[in-house]
């Protein structure tokens, strides 16, 4: 156990070496891609923003309804069930139905095998939608268990969807985790001002493609303004190609015009549409609809089949680019609606920063104190082996550019306690050694064989519960998971071949002398 090969010494040394070099980065201040490394810090201690979004599913709920209600119709036409007055009314479809025809109507609409009505039943055992019957008159709406699984649904798209904008920005280490079953935390280190996020988040980002019409009726068209004016258009309601279909978005400077556009790109299907509808319609004006508002309504002067278009308005190079971006991104199924909002200042993650700053100062003095005034030279190279621990854990959070936190901070403290209780049952057990072994050499040796299952055990039980806490943890939860298993790797490494190699130097060197590890 005290003998170290050569290669084994350059290994240790190497590692030591390396993480050190990371660790140092943090110190220095420089812009080169060797020192571009850096351990962040998160919301509590640089400050930033906070932000608590509601998911809005009630247009979700319409639509699906009326997508509902064209499926119950096409059943009833189908299956020659005669019906009146079938109706969409809020949240709630209705139908009067005749004696003879209700049962007929609950066979189709309890039907467990391919039934559109109710998908989800042989799946789940749960009906999406349910009826009741009073005095003939049938009305059907959501369950329980259909809401539930259209928020969930909505939720989880709009998580996805806010992630990636969030990152075209290039927010550094966000946190944004689902709360609830319709609620987005988002937590934004070191940014100060919200309001581009804000205004990003607020759109839906539904783009179409619809052409100008002159036949203003309720059914086929209707009345759209423009984006950053009152004037309005009537466009048709059939949508010749949509944002899903768009492959990629670039914001982009106009030669010729000298104002910011957005460059776009189509997928095969709809640079097929896209093609069809341009040629079937040169000369009439094609409209480009954001959100219900028009941004620009254009003349279709020749076929457009390249699948790549330019939408132009009033832009700036930054409106642009953060159109770009969200049309990149793709659409939100429902609107975002912001429920609470905080903006942490930076002068509070200074003093957070100071405090756990100096408890770690503190807490090491003790330490290497108590260690040296206990087990005298080989206290103080436990306390060396200690400094390196600290040095390699910085070192991995640097190159993992992991954020820290308040209880990553305690997480880092913890580590230090530990490390220290690896070298207390090490030197406590060298000690009942040496009471019956004559030689030091022999003692020591037996003591760090017989101390390695206790260490070991101890500390992968601890990074059991470090991982347990990544993976179902959240935010600071996280953070001080994450310090708290790296610093039971390092603790493991500098007190078990680390330290272990210095005092192996140490016994050998005064392997002729009775050496005394305690007062």
């Amino acid at each position: 156990m005290l003998y170290f090969s050569k290669i084994k010494l350059f290994i240790i040394y190497l590692i030591i070496i390396f993480l050190s070099f990371f660790s140092l980065t943090n110190f220095i201040k420089n812009d080169n891609v060797l020192f571009s490394k850096k351990v962040n810090l998160g919301l509590d201690l640089q400050g930033g923003s906070y932000l608590l979004l509601e998911v809005d599913s009630t247009p979700i709920l319409s639509r699906n309804l009326q997508e509902k209600l064209l499926d119950i119709r096409k059943y009833l036409i189908k299956d020659e069930i005669k019906y009146q007055n079938l109706k969409l009314n809020n949240d709630t479809i209705s139908l009067e139905l005749s004696d003879a025809n209700i049962s007929k109507f609950e066979n189709f609409f309890l039907n467990k095998k391919d039934n559109l009505i109710n998908p989800y039943y042989n799946q789940y055992r749960s009906f999406q939608m349910n009826h009741s019957i009073d005095n003939n008159i049938i009305r059907i709406k959501y369950s329980k268990f259909g809401l539930i699984e259209i928020k969930n649904s909505a939720l989880n798209q709009s998580l996805e969807i806010v992630r990636r904008r969030i990152d075209e920005v290039g927010t550094k280490d966000p946190t944004i985790i689902r709360r609830g079953t319709d609620r987005i935390l988002i937590e934004l280190p070191g940014l100060e001002n919200p309001n581009r996020i804000k205004n990003l988040l607020g759109k839906t980002a539904n783009l179409t493609f619809r052409l100008v019409t002159d036949n203003e009726d309720d059914f086929g068209s209707e009345i759209l303004s423009y984006e950053d004016s009152d004037d309005k258009l009537v466009v048709s309601k059939r949508v010749i190609v949509s944002g899903d279909n768009l492959t990629n978005a670039t914001p982009a400077l106009d030669n010729i015009k000298n104002q910011a556009v957005v460059n776009f790109n189509f997928d095969r299907v709809g640079a097929k549409k896209f093609g069809r509808a341009t040629t079937n319609n040169v000369g009439k004006r094609l409209a480009i609809i954001l959100d219900n508002k028009i941004i620009s309504a254009p003349n279709i002067n020749e076929p457009i089949v390249g699948g790549s278009g330019q939408i132009s308005g009033n832009f700036t190079f930054q409106s642009a680019t953060d159109l770009a971006l969200l049309l990149r991104s793709g659409a939100l199924p429902a609107p975002l609606n912001v429920i609470e909002e905080r903006t942490v200042g930076p002068d509070l993650g200074e003093d957070s920063i100071k405090a756990g700053t100096i408890s770690l100062i503190i807490g090491f003095a003790f330490v290497i104190f108590f260690m040296f005034f206990k087990y005298r030279f080989l206290g103080l190279i436990a306390n060396v082996a200690l400094i390196v621990n600290l040095i390699i854990l910085l070192g991995i959070l640097t190159i993992l550019e992991a954020t820290l936190t308040l209880p990553g901070i305690a997480g880092i403290i913890l580590t230090v306690g530990m490390a220290v209780d690896a070298n207390v049952l090490i030197f406590e057990r060298i000690k009942e050694e040496m009471k019956s072994e004559e030689s030091s050499i022999h003692s020591f040796d037996a003591g760090y064989k017989k101390a390695r299952t206790a260490i070991f055990d101890a500390n992968i039980t601890t990074l059991i519960s470090a991982i347990i806490l990544f993976f179902l943890g959240s935010g600071p939860v996280k953070g001080f998971a994450i310090t708290l298993g790296i610093g039971i790797l390092t603790t493991l490494f500098s007190a078990y071949y680390f330290a272990r190699h210095l005092s192996s130097y140490y016994v050998l060197k005064n392997k002729d002398k009775v050496i005394s590890i305690w007062f």
